[in-house]
């Protein structure tokens, strides 16, 4: 009997997978590791603070109830299930709320799949800081690439969720590195991924964010540890997804720009043009915040001079934030916290009983939300503008036009660690949260990521 004739690799497929069979082995430029420890930790903290929030508490429970073999923790929880079960219950705690990162080319929430799927892989593997590091990377490198070559505004705009797609095959990618896949296996592995990628956009509408928080966070974590844990176990598979006949860009993408899969692989690394959120709100309000912020410092804004206060961001994020009723994805409500207390919180912007307070339904009378052409034009930037009229007649204006925490305004690793320990200590304690971010800023330095379990508990 004649032996098979070994299938044939397109050049996209070939590259993509030597590049994930390559990771383990490869060091990170100094920029690169400092940069994974920022959106690493900024997620642990979305993680432990979304475990006290409804989808996170949901997670939590139902996690409960799957029991299975104890190999990765649930963060905020005393329970260690399956590697696949706690990076589900993970990501849904990392997009519990809205103070997860960002890829704004992608149009994605990259850290609250990858880190989850990294995190739980890399427990069961007993892998070490420095491999969660480069695993991490990856993830970022290869769901973000997966979504620009699906042309994401088009692929939104055919009702796909851009949020679950990209970081299904980047958590696939990071729990693979923890695996030490070689080419043939990570090929196998992006076949079982694309099977399970799915997503609908009509997310938008879910009005408690639990299944938005599975939508960008569970399901992709999920799915990319499944994948991952299957062809370790042996599961083989369709050779070249990406090429040959109906494969994944001919299924899903209208006008797929699959270069993209590659394009400065290895020399541009995407977790340098990830966005960390300065403010716990929906991406939509943080330009706006800023632009506010800088106007109450400036010219000592108090609420009650206040006759009227216009925002005008995109199109798609008035639509997404406009007059929500969950106060941290409302843009009325989160401009009229900043208004009366000259700042927002994480606890500021979870108050719901403030939502019914008459001196912020007052204030909200006098706000409004507009997508502005020229803001969509500026997209994926995302970016802002406040225009006040003062009662005294005066005229203000404010254009944010870099995000601070984005990668044109980076926030510093001290601003990082503030943020993150201020989300931790609510539900760690003031000490194990101190300890949590340290031992993140010392990652490179942990033989075994299954240390920070005892940090993760509570």
């Amino acid at each position: 009997m004649k032996s098979k004739a070994k299938p044939e690799i397109s050049p996209v497929m070939h590259q993509v997978s030597a590049y994930i069979a390559a990771a383990p082995r490869k060091a990170l430029p100094a920029a690169v590791v400092e940069k994974t420890k920022h959106h690493i930790l900024d997620t642990l903290a979305a993680m432990i603070s979304g475990s006290r929030l409804l989808p996170g508490r949901k997670a939590i429970s139902y996690a409960k109830t799957l029991g299975g073999k104890a190999e990765a923790v649930i963060a905020g929880s005393r329970i260690v299930t399956t590697a696949s079960t706690a990076a589900l219950a993970n990501g849904m705690l990392g997009h519990a709320d809205e103070t997860d990162d960002s890829h704004a080319p992608s149009n994605c929430h990259p850290g609250c799949a990858i880190v989850p799927a990294a995190l739980a892989m890399g427990e069961r593997e007993h892998a070490s800081g420095a491999a969660l590091l480069r695993a991490v990377a990856l993830g970022y490198d290869i769901g973000t690439r997966i979504n620009m070559a699906l042309n994401p505004s088009e692929f939104r705009a055919d009702g796909h969720s851009t949020h679950s797609f990209g970081p299904s095959f980047g958590a696939a990618a990071a729990a693979a590195s923890l695996c030490g896949f070689d080419q043939r296996q990570a090929r196998h592995l992006l076949s079982y991924t694309s099977q399970q990628a799915s997503g609908v956009s009509c997310w938008m509408r879910d009005a408690e964010h639990i299944e938005k928080s599975f939508d960008f966070g569970g399901m992709p974590a999920r799915n990319g540890v499944t994948s991952a844990a299957m062809v370790s176990h042996g599961f083989t598979g369709v050779d070249d997804i990406f090429a040959g006949e109906r494969n994944f860009f001919v299924a899903y993408g209208r006008k797929p720009k699959i270069q993209e899969l590659v394009r400065e692989l290895g020399r541009t690394y995407e977790i340098m043009n990830t966005n960390i959120k300065r403010w716990s709100v929906g991406s939509p309000i943080q330009a706006p915040l800023d632009s506010l912020l800088a106007l109450i410092e400036e010219h000592q804004l108090k609420a009650a001079n206040v006759e009227k206060l216009v925002v005008r961001v995109s199109h798609q994020g008035a639509n997404t934030v406009d007059n929500r009723n969950m106060p941290d994805i409302c843009m009325q409500h989160m401009c009229a916290i900043m208004l009366l207390d000259g700042g927002v919180t994480f606890k500021s912007s979870h108050d719901e009983k403030r939502m019914r307070d008459p001196k912020v339904l007052a204030l909200r009378k006098r706000i409004q939300s507009f997508g502005d052409d020229a803001m969509t034009k500026a997209m994926p930037s995302r970016q802002g503008i406040i225009e006040i009229k003062l009662k005294d007649g005066r005229q203000l204006r404010h254009h944010t036009k870099a995000v601070r925490g984005t990668s044109e305004n980076p926030m510093t690793r001290k601003e990082v660690d503030t943020k993150s320990y201020d989300l931790l200590a609510p539900v760690l304690g003031k000490a194990r949260a101190r300890k949590l971010c340290d031992a993140i800023w010392a990652l490179d330095k942990l033989k075994d990521v299954r240390k920070l379990r005892a940090l993760l508990v509570a």
